[in-house]
């Protein structure tokens, strides 16, 4: 089946090596699957329900593409191993970390693959870079814009 291009946005997240040089090394990745690729600036966040760990660089990235969601998916599992990614447990210390956010109106609910991602509407680390390139990308499920739903965030956190 081929699809028409949508709007796609990825959460970037590092906390093992060199943090920057594993986000650049997707950014530069990234480019090859998306089109009109805007990329958030890098921010600094504190591990989020995870055992302690060292700080994480997010950012987020948005672009349009005709892939399907899981070929998608495969291709950003892909770069993360190209940066040696290794998963001995949930929520384990990464050198790169690629979620897929949305993915135009795509709603899937599989044990491998859920879009949009199950807890993006929470994490202000995913949030409010995304909204600095992307806030009015609208999340199909609770129909807000990635704006609407960085400041809900907000107010629930008392920031």
């Amino acid at each position: 089946m081929l699809w028409s291009a949508r709007p796609a946005a990825i959460a970037l997240g590092s906390n093992l090596g060199d943090r920057t040089a594993h986000l650049a090394f997707a950014v530069d990745r990234l480019h090859h699957l998306l089109t009109d690729l805007k990329v958030s600036p890098f921010i600094e966040t504190a591990p989020e329900g995870v055992a302690p760990q060292p700080a994480f660089l997010n950012a987020a990235a948005s672009g349009w593409t005709e892939a399907e969601p899981r070929a998608l998916l495969a291709s950003l599992l892909a770069i993360e191993q190209a940066r040696h990614r290794e998963r001995p447990y949930r929520g384990a210390p990464r050198t790169l970390d690629l979620d897929l956010i949305l993915l135009g109106d795509c709603v899937v609910e599989e044990r491998d693959l859920q879009l949009p991602h199950p807890r993006f509407r929470d994490r202000l680390f995913v949030l409010e870079p995304l909204t600095a390139i992307a806030p009015d990308l609208i999340d199909p499920v609770s129909g807000l814009s990635v704006a609407q739903l960085a400041e809900k965030a907000r107010g629930r956190s008392g920031r």
